[in-house]
């Protein structure tokens, strides 16, 4: 078996144009497609990102809330990587966003931070 790359993270959020603004004008993603599916009563948005892969983002009736704190089994948090992370943060805080403090990783020595997109889910900035 030969994986390259991650094709997509799907994430589900409570309010979709909340969500979709905090995806495409704060994050800076670039819309692919857009849908509305009937028959799920759901809309699915797919963002590129500039190395290829996607996030689709996804509307449900009534989604339970996610457990995050304290950390629950499954998907930890969302990574991206940035070349200049004290511009990501300022860029993040301009926009409204509540940012973490900068924090060193103890094994690579890079520099990371964290903040949530509209729903909680922990989004990390690594600088490399």
């Amino acid at each position: 078996m030969h994986l390259s790359s991650i094709h997509h993270v799907a994430i589900i959020c409570a309010d979709y144009p909340r969500s979709k603004r905090f995806y495409t004008q704060v994050l800076g993603l670039r819309v692919v497609a857009e849908a509305w599916r009937e028959a799920r009563r759901s809309h699915k948005l797919d963002l590129a990102l500039p190395d290829g892969g996607q996030i689709e983002l996804f509307s449900f009736p009534d989604p339970p809330p996610r457990p995050s704190y304290p950390e629950a089994c499954g998907l930890r948090h969302l990574a991206f990587r940035t070349p200049d992370l004290d511009a990501c943060v300022a860029h993040l805080q301009r926009h409204g966003v509540e940012v973490e403090p900068i924090r060193v990783d103890e094994y690579t020595g890079r520099r990371f931070t964290f903040c949530a997109d509209p729903d909680e889910l922990p989004i990390e900035f690594y600088e490399s």
